[in-house]
């Protein structure tokens, strides 16, 4: 990676904003990591590009919940439950919903589009993602860069491999639990 940020320079930036329009934790923790050990990225402008994309990325599903929503919903039955858990806690939590939800593991674009379709203040939304994403940013560049510079660069590899091997499983078994789960409580015929 640090051979990336030295060959495409500035531009490696907007591809981390752009990372983070969609989503973004591991590549912006990886990039952090990478420029604690190297040199190669500097964390204040990394910080900066992660904000305004993960900020412009919201703003685009709260834009698209709060237009298209409706009309979503029924055309996607399944993403509605998942819309319906998102708006519960939205209605439960209001701001301090709007100020975490990107730190919920797959629920960020959900509860954007969430609090678009369920009426909030565009200017309101605005502010406090502005805020919510500010801190996201931060938050993951500074945790980061002292990860990269506690493991150091040679441990780092194994790390992330290690981090992705524990999501996996995590996320398998909690696959096979449902199902076995949704098997038992079927109803026999």
């Amino acid at each position: 990676m640090a051979e990336f940020w030295a060959d495409w320079g500035a531009a490696a930036y907007l591809l981390a904003a752009l990372w983070a329009f969609f989503e973004g934790e591991t590549f912006v923790l990886a990039a952090a990591a990478i420029g604690a050990m190297t040199g190669a990225v500097d964390p204040w402008i990394l910080m900066v590009s992660v904000w305004i994309g993960s900020f412009l990325g919201d703003q685009t599903w709260f834009t698209l919940g709060r237009r298209y929503g409706p009309r979503l919903m029924k055309r996607y039955p399944k993403a509605e439950a998942k819309m319906a858990s998102a708006t519960a806690m939205l209605l439960q939590y209001g701001t301090l919903f709007v100020l975490t939800f990107r730190f919920l593991y797959g629920i960020r674009n959900v509860a954007a589009a969430a609090c678009g379709l369920a009426g909030m203040g565009r200017l309101r939304f605005a502010a406090l993602n502005f805020i919510a994403a500010g801190v996201w940013a931060g938050s993951f560049v500074a945790a980061g860069w002292y990860l990269g510079a506690l493991i150091g660069p040679e441990r780092l590899f194994h790390f992330i491999a290690g981090a992705a091997l524990l999501i996996l499983a995590v996320f398998l078994f909690r696959r096979f639990y449902r199902k076995r789960r949704s098997a038992r409580t079927a109803p026999a015929l």
